[in-house]
């Protein structure tokens, strides 16, 4: 009744119209049950479901009608990084309000504002963190919605009405810790990762964390690093523990219900340099995993008590700063990969009988294939190009352990390497198809040229570049991996990069959008385009679909992102359009 009260209160002080009233008075709580089986019509989590397939049931726009999709609504946000995914329950559409300044809830099936929450934010917050403040995912549990704040703290909003139900301070913006990957709902707590930059912080700011979804009492926290006398604490070398850090910044986790375990990706130690990182001795640590974990690594975590299950780590004493934070897709696959496509196969692998597997691909490219029991290597190939430069030197195909490219390391102050592939993709996430068994995968065919510079807080300096002897007309592309096999075909390519999420449809689509403000729909199995629309802004990562009233709609966000905007600096004839953070949503006439 204390929910109702209060729309009741909005409605009477011209907060909520009557009609919004009408929509949010009977919302259902969501529940476990929902969590683990999502109504098609919604979208209640970053990719819809806990495997990370971003993959629709819905086939009301399908591969015959899309090119008759039309745009149903619009919506411009204000100024402020914009990387968002929005959430979509039972006809209401909630969206971060770009900057990390607040909540809205919005109408579906034409934009209008139902409720908007303002966050007051600390006066010295941009001195520390810039205008920056971000968060790329939502969760909604219960009759509470979740986001991270800048400011540190987890919020929980009334979902009916966008009232503060409760803050918990989680670290502390001062040392420029923020909360970028957003949340997410599992088992009736909310579980959050974070960036700690090491400028400024130390290992304390690089954890996961769980929340109690009722109260916000924290209740495990997993540092993203290991310490001496826990697994891994001896792969770090000579480095005090309170310098060790890499974080999980980049997207929430999956889960697993049946194995109850969820699957983490944890980004590059820091500084960037094992130079830097070692004091001078980049043979501080070894060349092979593990090395400084769980840097570049899954890990797998009880949601219960945040203990570690194992770990595989995927890029051993990084020297460049390639990421592997980005999500984990959990999908059934027979495991029949071709030696013509693939160039790590484990050995002796069971090629007639399906598994479970876990599969990432992170900044550096590369695509990686376990086991989802323990961690155990299947396969795994170089992308989108099997080129020298690559990070990885070879993998033992009978263990899984990898091994650093060492041609390629940086070995003194002002040395220079290019290294490729890197910043291939950055925090758009992917989409796997169960009908075609395919992965499709929006990137970039790019490198980085790095130098040393210990002067520099992270120790390098970076530049990114073309691949040198790709085609800059295909600088930019979609994927679709087959993931039985691992044979890969090009669906599209032009000269644009993307950070937009890919998503693929029961109705034989997939669709994906670039910095150059073109949305497209492609055709899951051939590629071919068979809709496009331009935009005001560059795409997002945020492309979603749902379903009111029997009617199916798919959404974007435009605008500018952080950091990764700077890949358009590779294409100099593309002049992006900043400043146009909206969204943009679509449906048949």
């Amino acid at each position: 009744m204390r929910n109702i009260w209060l729309v009741i209160v909005c409605v009477a002080f011209g907060a909520l119209t009557p009609a919004a009233f009408a929509q949010l008075k009977n919302f259902a709580p969501v529940t476990d049950k929902m969590l683990l089986n999502p109504s098609p019509d919604d979208w209640i989590m970053p990719s819809r479901t806990y495997d990370w397939q971003r993959y629709s049931p819905l086939n009301q726009v399908n591969r015959q009608n899309v090119g008759q999709l039309r745009m149903a609504w619009s919506r411009g946000m204000g100024p402020g990084v914009h990387e968002n995914i929005p959430l979509v329950y039972h006809g209401v559409m909630y969206v971060p309000i770009p900057g990390g300044t607040g909540m809205q809830a919005l109408d579906a099936t034409n934009g209008d504002l139902l409720w908007e929450y303002r966050r007051k934010l600390p006066d010295d917050l941009n001195k520390f963190i810039g205008n920056i403040g971000r968060a790329r995912a939502l969760a909604i549990y219960g009759d509470m919605l979740y986001y991270t704040a800048a400011d540190g703290y987890v919020v929980a909003l009334d979902a009916q009405t966008g009232q503060l139900r409760w803050e918990t301070k989680v670290q502390d913006y001062h040392t420029r810790t923020q909360h970028t990957a957003g949340p997410i709902a599992v088992k009736g707590k909310i579980i959050s990762g974070r960036s700690c930059p090491s400028a400024v912080t130390t290992r304390i700011g690089c954890f996961i964390a769980a929340h109690d979804a009722k109260t916000g009492q924290e209740l495990w926290k997993f540092f993203t690093t290991a310490a001496p006398g826990e697994p891994g604490g001896d792969t770090w070398g000579t480095v005090p523990v309170e310098e060790r850090m890499a974080s999980s910044w980049g997207l929430p986790g999956s889960y697993d219900p049946v194995r109850n375990v969820m699957y983490w990706g944890v980004g590059n130690p820091r500084p960037h340099t094992r130079m830097k990182r070692h004091h001078g001795n980049i043979d501080d640590v070894g060349r092979e995993s593990p090395a400084d974990l769980y840097s570049n690594s899954t890990i797998a975590l009880d949601p219960d008590t945040g203990k570690l299950v194992w770990y595989y780590q995927h890029v051993p004493g990084d020297d460049w700063d390639v990421d592997h934070p980005y999500e984990r897709i959990l999908i059934r696959s027979a495991v029949n990969p071709d030696s013509k496509a693939v160039k790590w196969i484990k050995p002796g692998v069971n090629r007639t009988q399906p598994r479970d597997m876990v599969l990432t691909m992170g900044k550096p490219g590369g695509l990686f294939v376990l086991d989802r029991d323990k961690g155990d290597f299947l396969w795994a190939t170089p992308f989108p190009a099997d080129v020298p430069e690559f990070v990885l030197s070879k993998i033992d195909v009978e263990t899984g352990k990898t091994y650093l490219n060492w041609e390629q390391v940086l070995k003194k102050d002002g040395d220079k390497k290019l290294v490729c592939s890197v910043d291939m993709r950055y925090y758009g996430p992917l989409a796997y198809s169960p009908k075609t068994n395919s992965l499709y995968v929006g990137f970039q065919d790019s490198c980085n040229e790095k130098t040393a510079e210990n002067a520099s807080p992270e120790g390098d300096s970076a530049k990114l570049v073309i691949r040198p002897g790709s085609d800059p007309s295909a600088f930019g592309g979609l994927a679709k991996i087959n993931m039985a096999t691992g044979q890969v075909q090009r669906l599209f390519k032009g000269p644009i990069g993307s950070e937009g999420a890919v998503l693929a449809t029961a109705g034989d689509l997939v669709f994906w959008g670039d910095m150059d403000r073109r949305f497209r729909a492609f055709d899951a199995d051939t590629g071919k385009v068979l809709w496009e629309n331009i935009v005001s802004g560059m795409v997002q990562n945020s492309t979603i679909t749902y379903a009111v009233n029997g009617k199916q709609y798919v959404a974007i966000l435009t605008g500018d992102g952080g950091p990764a905007n700077g890949s358009l600096g590779v294409v100099p004839s593309v002049k992006p359009a900043r400043g146009h953070n909206t969204i943009f949503v679509y449906a048949l006439p």
